[in-house]
């Protein structure tokens, strides 16, 4: 049973914790409140292709398909233990991020195989990335060419509007909700790329 003065306790610290926020700037108390849904221009949709990866993980045991299975093992434990951490891997952006993570890898390993002479194991890796890379391919995100369009007329807008063009504003204009590449699947990392490009040559022509 509960003491009346246990109950005292906690209805007081939470009139404190609440006091508190309270104090707090109102876009702070929003990222507080609502962390769990706090969403970004960029964030996508839940993955399509994890749930996927695990039915093609079933038809490669039942295949004795060696090399995919090594290949969806390895990508699934990786999700597993991101699911630990502070950047889960839970779309389909995070999961072209570790698979071109994994691409990167076994490019090397092929080159240092190659140079050993160990053409068995070049075989090996090159098979599987094969398969990463088809894999990759199934995530359809922006080209570049089309995020070099929409930055190039947020730089416009943005310039023809008096405002300051620097790298720091057009990516915020890029990047924040309701921002150029809202609902768009397309990964950070490019934009970053195209916004510094293009403001580099808008600079360096006037």
């Amino acid at each position: 049973m509960v003491s009346r003065a246990h109950v005292l306790y906690r209805h007081t610290l939470c009139s404190l914790i609440t006091f508190r926020l309270c104090q707090l700037p109102r876009a702070s108390r929003q990222t507080i409140w609502s962390k769990s849904s706090y969403s970004t221009s960029t964030n996508a949709p839940p993955s399509t292709l994890l749930s996927r990866l695990r039915d093609d993980l079933k038809t490669a045991m039942r295949a004795r398909d060696k090399p995919r299975l090594t290949v969806l093992r390895a990508i699934l434990a990786d999700i597993t233990n991101s699911s630990k951490t502070a950047a889960p891997v839970n779309d389909d952006l995070a999961l072209l991020a570790l698979i071109k993570k994994k691409m990167g890898t076994t490019r090397q390993s092929i080159q240092e195989f190659y140079e050993a002479d160990r053409k068995d194991l070049v075989a090996k890796e090159e098979e599987e990335l094969n398969i990463l890379e088809g894999y990759a391919g199934d995530i359809k995100v922006m080209t570049e060419h089309e995020v070099r369009a929409v930055v190039q007329k947020v730089v416009d807008e943005l310039s023809a509007s008096g405002h300051k063009v620097n790298i720091g504003e057009v990516m915020k204009a890029c990047t924040r909700p309701d921002g150029a590449f809202e609902g768009h699947m397309v990964e950070k990392s490019l934009i970053a790329k195209v916004v510094k490009e293009v403001v580099e040559t808008k600079t360096s022509s006037k």
